[in-house]
This record gives structure tokens, sequence and C-alpha cells, in this order.
């Protein structure tokens, strides 16, 4: 059923038409094995309701007074998904029960609230029990039974409680050891770059010694330094050779090096090459220095100068990307942000890829196939970064490190859609309608506590409003994840 209006009153009368006596209560399945005495105490504490064709009888999320026993009539229970209610149950069985189910459940300080809304479909009549008298009842009379009921529900709560923060807690050292792997390889570059970059300046402090003791005149050594800032700026602008372009351009430079008698030529076309530098520029060094005995100290001078600002790039470059890391983890933790506000989806995407990046590995390929035009949606950001994190985990997981992860996004209607997908063996049909039940797992013992899916569905489904559908088939498995682009209305 859909289209149900969410803030309709319920206004039904209680007790009317009257009481049921002990002897129509036995016809019931629900009280049949009782006595005459609980019979007798039900009938007295219990009475009859009608309710209207169409009529709302119990709404989800309202406060749990009730315990119902259909006697005639066709009910449908629905449940929100979205802005959407979706039908669970429709029933006509005589003496099925719904409302508040576990009154008798002790559970201090906790408000109890239905967990789905009944509706009458065509004329129906109930037999109703508060809450408080079905709750003492069966606490009174059956204790043994409740309290292995109660075991089996607070025990079944607290096992979530503490896998769940046992699995936030391995996700959490997972992610962290994966943010300092990735952070350790830009360091360590910057480290290597910086000794580099020691050794190439006191080379150009000799060089340059060596070119004054040679009484290089002023006017040649301006003219040197001129050079050295033009060869740089060449440098800054060449093209990007391909491997087999450089593997050529560095044999004709090391050979015209070669041929003028350079030291360490080889060694140093690697560094000309690289800085874009052809048989042009070192004939245009040639004819600023003149001085034959001075091109070789001036080649190394400029040598050591192109080295110095590759060097510089890959400082940059890699304390660039350690700023970019900072700032995926910044994003993706929201520790600095609003629990609650207007997001762009691709911003948590990317930052949660970032901070998977070591569990994507080099075997998977991640596609893009972003709608960047997408208005944003209200949200709580870390709480669908944790969605992300647990679908793409999962997808990455089932490729088992090869194949390729596709991320696309649209709007569809009144909804922005995330689907993200994987190539891997795909979801059986018979455990797709399982995959987000609380505990439930395909992985191996102690790979998985099968919360994470389960966990994603109430963020986005209760927490956002929004919807998650698994679709799958060997090589294509697809999570569509739909969030409504309106602030869900209060409720």
């Amino acid at each position: 059923m859909s289209d149900i209006d969410a803030v309709e009153e319920i206004e039904l009368e209680p007790c009317e038409p009257g009481k049921l006596t002990p002897a129509e209560l036995r016809t019931l399945f629900l009280f049949e094995k009782l006595t005459d005495e609980q019979l007798t105490w039900i009938a007295d504490h219990g009475c009859t309701q009608h309710v209207a064709a169409g009529d709302l009888v119990i709404e989800e999320g309202a406060p749990a007074g009730h315990f119902f026993v259909l006697l005639s009539g066709t009910v449908a229970l629905t449940r929100r998904v979205g802005q959407d209610d979706v039908q669970t149950i429709r029933t006509e069985q005589r003496g099925v029960y719904m409302g508040a189910t576990q009154a008798y459940i002790r559970d201090e300080g906790l408000e109890r609230k239905y967990m789905a809304s009944m509706r009458a479909l065509d004329d129906s009549d109930f037999f109703v029990l508060t809450a408080e008298d079905f709750g003492w009842m069966m606490r009174e009379w059956f204790p043994m039974a409740i309290h292995l009921l109660e075991g089996l529900t607070l025990g079944m709560r607290s096992t979530q409680a503490a896998i769940s923060e046992r699995q936030r807690l391995v996700a959490l050292g997972a992610l962290s050891a994966g943010l300092m792997h990735e952070l350790n390889n830009p360091a360590a570059a910057a480290s290597r770059a910086t000794g580099a970059l020691r050794q190439r300046v006191a080379g150009m402090r000799h060089k340059l010694g060596m070119l004054a003791a040679g009484k290089v005149a002023p006017e040649r050594l301006d003219a040197l330094v001129e050079l050295q800032e033009d060869v740089i700026e060449r440098a800054a602008k060449a093209p990007t050779l391909t491997a087999m372009q450089a593997a050529d351009r560095e044999d004709e430079l090391g050979d015209w090096m070669e041929e003028h008698s350079v030291t360490g030529g080889w060694d140093l076309a690697p560094v000309f090459a690289q800085g874009g530098l052809d048989i042009e520029c070192l004939e245009l060094i040639k004819a600023k220095v003149v001085e034959p005995g001075l091109l070789d100290q001036a080649i190394h001078w400029i040598g050591y100068a192109l080295e110095t600002e590759q060097l510089m790039s890959d400082i940059e470059d890699a304390t660039g990307r350690v700023s970019s890391l900072v700032a995926s983890a910044k994003q993706y933790s929201q520790l600095d942000r609003a629990a609650h506000q207007w997001i762009d989806v691709h911003t948590g995407l990317d930052s949660t890829l970032v901070m998977l990046g070591h569990k994507i590995g080099d075997g998977v390929k991640v596609v893009k196939d972003y709608d960047r035009s997408l208005p944003q949606v209200p949200a709580h950001p870390a709480e669908l970064n944790q969605v992300w994190t647990n679908i793409i985990d999962n997808a990455v997981q089932a490729m088992h490190g090869a194949g390729t992860l596709t991320i696309r996004t649209y709007r569809e209607d009144d909804h922005v859609v995330v689907s993200i997908g994987d190539t891997g063996p795909g979801v059986p049909e018979e455990l797709r309608k399982r995959v987000f039940e609380p505990f439930f797992t395909t992985k191996a013992v102690g790979e998985g506590t099968g919360l994470g899916l389960d966990i994603s569905y109430r963020i986005v489904v209760n927490g956002h409003g929004g919807d998650i559908v698994l679709k799958s088939q060997p090589g294509d498995t697809k999570f569509l994840v739909s969030l409504p682009l309106a602030e869900q209305a209060s409720r």
C-alpha cells in the first residue's frame, strides 16, 4: 500500500460494541489453552472494538498502547520506506495479533512504539487489551517463559551492540592502518627528495666556486646565470615524454655529452631528458660558455639546477598528497562539521574511496560515473560515509581484489541515487532477501559480523527516509541507495 497519510488522526471508539465471554475468548487460538479463571480475567480487562473499512487502527512510531486480536475482517500492516508505505502483511485470519506485542519485556525508561501501521481494509472487529494489562498478564502467568523471552531479546540486543561496537573498532583500525600506509608513501618520498636536494644544493655551491675560480668574466657569468633561468623555464614548459621518447632522448644527450668530454654525461643525460631539454639546448649552452674548459662545469651546474627543480616538485607533490589525505580523512570523519547538513554526495564518496584505497588495491579498477549537476541532499554525512564504506568494502571483497568497481550517481524523480556496482560472482537469488538481516553473512567465520548492511539499511531508510536495494547477477551486482532531495517531515 502507498500514499497513506502519515499524519492521519486515529479516532476509534474503544470497547464498542462491548465485551467477549470467556467461552468466546477460548475460540481464539491465542487463548485456547488458558484456564477458566484466566479467561475470566481477560474478559473483564479487555473489550471489543469495531473499525470501519479504510480506517487506520495503529500508526507506526506512535506509542504502543494496545494489544489487538483480530476477530473478523481484513487488515494490512505497512512499514514506511522513504516516502512510501510498503505492505508487509495482509490477513483475514481470525485470532492473529499485533500492536504492543512486547509489552511484557521490562525495559525501564524506554517508550515502546508501534513497529508498523495497521489499516482495516474492510469493516473489522478486534479484541483489545491495554499494553499495561497485557504486560502484567504475561509476566504474572508465564514467568519462566517471560524470563526466557527477555533473555533472548535483551541478549540479542546486547550481542548486537557489542558486535556493532567491535565492528566499528575493527573498521576504524583498518581505516587508520590504511591511512597511515597512504601517508607513509608521500612522507617517505618527501624525505628522500629532501636528502637528495641537500646534496644537489651542496654540489651547486661547489660548481659555482669552480666557475668563479676559472676566472670567468662577469658578463659571461651573468650570461650563464641567465641561461640557467631560461633552461629552468624551458623545463617547466616541456611536454611529458613517453617512456620510449625519454629513452631515445637520453641516448641523444648522452652521445652529445660524450663527444664534448662532459664527465659523467650518461648520468646527467636522464636529468636533462626528464627536464625536457634536447640537443639544441645543449648547443645553446655551449655557445654561451665559449671557453671550452668551462663547458663541463657549466653543464654540471645547470644539471644540478634542473635536478633541484625536479626534487622540489617531488617534495611539493608529496606534501600536497599528504594534505589531500588529511583533508579526505577530515571529510570522511566529519569531526569538524555539523551532524546534519546539506551535502554533495560525491564529496563523501570520494573521501571514502581515498580512505579505502589500500583495500581497493591495484587489481580493482575504479570507474566514477558522476552526475555533477545533482543538487545537494539533506543528510548526516558521517553516517552516509559509513554506508559507502560498508558497501564498497563488500564489493571489493566479493571481487577478491580483481575486477571493476563502478560508482554512478543520477537523479530519479525527487531522489538522488548512488549506484555502487562490482563485477564479482553475484549474490544468489535465495540470499538476496536476507542480505539486510542482522547477523546474516555469506563470509567465512571471522571475516564478517553480518551487521554492515543491516546498519547501512537502518541509516538510509530509518535515518534518511531513503531506500537501499540490491540487484545482482553474476558479474554485475549493484546496491542502489536512494536519498530524498527534501527534508523528512517530522512524524
